[in-house]
């Protein structure tokens, strides 16, 4: 018998044996499907199960889970007697003191986007005198992400690199990349496989900013919001464009009782119930997410960056979580805490365009609405209209740059016409979803062509 004690966000999964046939989970594969990954601890298969965050877990000798024992549960108790500036005093010293005993007598290897968590960390990094060296990446003919990333890391003095995610990587690194994160994500989120070699050669270690823009702002709710309405948004949160109708497609195919839509509703519905938070909406929905979408969806690609080099988290410590726990909603919503960081210790850096926000910085954010924003629209408009005349698209999204154009159409359905997924998953239901992505809406029908690819690449390696 062993223990097994698991954080509050795993960082990686941990697989056990239950009793149960060993055959496909059909029902856990249409959640999979219609969100892009699997729910609580379902695997591909009803024998195997992921363990659950937060908890000691007892495993015996043959690999079966014996008991789950939770040692902590997410919570809204909060501190009412600070105000914003000392529970920004709190946060500094926390966020600091994590990051210093992360990297401590590391070279940094840090991630840097356009948006705050990265920037956040920017910011630590530089007040802690660590060496780190600075990159980014953006789409081909996409948003200069790197020009905000460049800014950031010259006013940090970091050494930057800047790299341009092609076309058509992804069929020559799919398998490797079905390896790492066990096909239980799509292939196009971790574009970071596009330049994983290029990381060996940067430093010791990984600074990564995963899960900050969950734990620093609202869900977007009322906080009043009644246990049927949290679902519902719940529902609309995790439901992928497309996915419910893929999913749908493949309920029907393979026969399972009742409907996806019910067994959907009835799983979000119980694991929200268990969540012991009845006096905030928004602490409550971001709990699940914390507890259900964080270890089964962000943590699952985090195997590209492990397999070159070792990896940390500041925003997944378990100090972080517990800290949030005790944060009023009210200083958590709308970035605050993580602005107020910045614009205290590196006003140069909050000056940077804020790319969720572009044109505008983390000083005037707030102009994002009509008018003040209505002439850079137009520009951008005009720019992006221009780009299509000239042939070259805007692109926002990876599979945009991996799924079209002639090359990528002959590698892409020589996977999604593998003849073991049109054994498993029908013609009828390959040839409606392709089809609607290649001559109705790409857009609609993108997230269903992702999880065929991965669904094909899955079912060519099994024995089922």
């Amino acid at each position: 018998m062993k223990t097994v004690t698991t954080p509050i966000i795993p960082v990686q999964p941990t697989y056990a044996k239950i009793q149960a046939p060993h055959e496909l989970h059909l029902e856990a594969i249409c959640v999979f499907a219609a969100t892009g990954f699997f729910l609580d601890t379902d695997t591909y298969w009803k024998d195997t199960v992921v363990l659950r965050p937060a908890c000691e877990h007892q495993i015996d000798d043959a690999g079966y889970l014996v008991s789950s024992t939770p040692y902590f549960e997410w919570e809204y108790t909060p501190d009412e007697t600070r105000n914003f500036e000392r529970t920004l005093d709190q946060f500094t010293t926390l966020f600091e003191t994590i990051i210093a005993e992360q990297t401590q007598g590391q070279r940094v290897i840090l991630p840097l986007s356009g948006g705050l968590d990265s920037r956040t960390q920017a910011v630590a990094l530089q007040r802690l005198g660590r060496s780190v060296q600075s990159y980014s990446y953006q789409f081909e003919g996409g948003y200069p992400e790197t020009d905000i990333a460049d800014a950031i890391a010259k006013i940090c003095e970091f050494p930057f690199e800047a790299f341009q995610i092609p076309k058509g990587y992804l069929w020559n690194v799919i398998d490797e990349l079905a390896q790492l994160n066990r096909c239980e994500s799509d292939f196009t989120a971790p574009r970071q496989m596009a330049i994983v070699n290029q990381f060996k050669s940067m430093g010791d270690m990984f600074s990564l900013g995963h899960w900050g823009d969950v734990l620093f702002d609202d869900m977007q709710v009322a906080d009043d919001l009644d246990s049927y309405g949290q679902i519902e948004a719940l529902k609309k949160k995790l439901l992928k464009k497309g996915g419910l109708t893929f999913a749908e497609c493949l309920w029907n195919q393979w026969g399972l009782a009742g409907t996806f839509a019910e067994y959907f509703h009835e799983r979000i519905a119980s694991l929200l119930q268990a969540i012991p938070i009845t006096n905030s909406a928004n602490a409550r929905i971001r709990a699940f997410k914390s507890l259900y979408w964080a270890p089964r969806w962000t943590s699952v690609n985090l195997a590209v960056f492990a397999s070159v080099k070792p990896i940390s988290l500041p925003y997944y410590n378990n100090r972080m979580c517990a800290f949030i726990c005790s944060v009023p909603e009210r200083f958590l919503s709308k970035r605050q805490l993580q602005i107020g960081y910045i614009k205290r210790y590196a006003p140069k850096v909050a000056a940077v365009t804020w790319q969720d926000q572009k044109p505008f910085n983390l000083y005037t954010y707030t102009k994002n609405k009509a008018p003040y924003n209505v002439p850079y629209r137009i520009v951008n408009k005009l720019q992006r209209l221009g780009q299509q005349v000239l042939g070259t698209p805007y692109i926002q999204r990876n599979w945009e740059l991996q799924f079209l154009g002639p090359q990528n159409s002959t590698a892409l359905e020589a996977v999604l016409y593998h003849p073991d997924l049109v054994r498993w998953v029908s013609w009828d239901v390959i040839e409606a979803m392709y089809n609607g992505f290649k001559h109705k809406d790409g857009v609609q029908h993108a997230h269903a062509i992702n999880m065929l690819v991965v669904l094909s690449t899955f079912i060519k390696s099994k024995s089922v």
